[in-house]
């Protein structure tokens, strides 16, 4: 049978049963708490690699969230079985589980294959001899490579540049292929610039702004790699989440992939001055050679997520720095 045709006949339950890969992690928690907001039982499968359970510490005892330290790329089969005798279908996933540094791909490129295209592969399999009914997928901005035409459109042209982003390519042709063959409502969404409270600023995957903010707080030196003339589309995480959830519960799913980000281009130079101003300007501004594997410019067309699902991000760069600096300080 083709799972499309049971989800389009399928009526969401009272308490739908929700997974999260990567529920841990830096946007994964903030999509756990809407979820939970909402009402839903949720499992959170994370490996803690990078995730932390703190970051769910605020949900402690409640009955309606379980967390499981699982590595999705053996499969989720065995881990889910429990919890479906109890909550009963998995109605729809959340697949944000991933290794996240570009740089870390190009270094050990076999393991990001694992974590980023493997595991998604595994995730997939659960959904489809399971009938999910729906999965939201999260891809990134790194699919596109460096492009000449902006803002970047989801139908521009990818040409990755590393295997973080050939393997979320991939991952989506994957979400794609089940949308096609097996009728599965599927949602990839390639995230911008994600930054906001919970981003390790001690991780050597995290963004941008959350290291800058941590150092510019303590005074210490804020390194640009390049000229800094680079830009990129900086989207809060609260609007991040709430565009999963969107994704998540809207009719229907092609498989086609939807841009999330703001619109709005902001170089790293321009961010690092920000910041510093946020910070007291405490900090010297310093440059470093250009990493491998690293765009130029980058600038989301947010029009597709919009009439698609309803999303337009809210939260301006201002304010979004001063409550992820206002976090680190806490």
């Amino acid at each position: 049978m083709r799972v499309g045709a049971s989800c389009k006949m399928h009526t969401m339950s009272a308490t739908p049963f929700v997974v999260v890969t990567g529920g841990a992690g830096f946007i994964g928690s903030h999509t756990v708490d809407r979820l939970i907001e909402r009402g839903c039982n949720v499992a959170v499968l994370d490996n803690f690699s990078t995730g932390k359970r703190e970051n769910l510490s605020q949900w402690a005892g409640k009955e309606s969230l379980e967390i499981l330290t699982v590595d999705i790329g053996d499969g989720i089969f065995a881990a889910l079985a429990d919890l479906e005798e109890r909550w009963g279908k998995v109605e729809r996933i959340v697949h944000l589980a991933a290794q996240t540094s570009v740089v870390h791909s190009i270094e050990n490129p076999l393991n990001d294959v694992r974590n980023n295209y493997t595991g998604t592969v595994q995730v997939l399999e659960y959904a489809r001899r399971k009938a999910v009914c729906r999965v939201v997928f999260a891809s990134s901005a790194a699919v596109y490579g460096d492009v000449d035409t902006f803002p970047v459109s989801e139908d521009a042209t990818c040409t990755p540049l590393s295997p973080y982003g050939i393997d979320k390519l991939g991952s989506e042709y994957w979400l794609r292929y089940h949308t096609s063959v097996f009728g599965m409502d599927t949602q990839p969404l390639r995230f911008f610039n994600v930054y906001g409270p919970r981003q390790d600023p001690s991780s050597p995957y995290t963004g941008v702004i959350s290291i800058f903010s941590d150092r510019a707080a303590a005074g210490k030196e804020l390194r640009i790699f390049g000229d800094g003339e680079q830009t990129r589309d900086f989207v809060y995480v609260g609007d991040v989440s709430r565009a999963i959830l969107l994704a998540l519960f809207a009719e229907g799913g092609d498989g086609n992939a939807a841009n999330v980000g703001t619109g709005a281009e902001t170089s790293v130079n321009e961010l690092a001055a920000l910041i510093n101003e946020f910070c007291g300007g405490k900090s010297s501004i310093s440059h470093a050679e250009p990493r491998d594997g690293e765009i130029l410019k980058s600038v989301a067309d947010v029009s597709r997520a919009r009439e698609r699902f309803g999303f337009e991000a809210e939260t301006k760069l201002p304010d979004g720095l001063k409550e992820t600096v206002a976090s680190l300080q806490a």
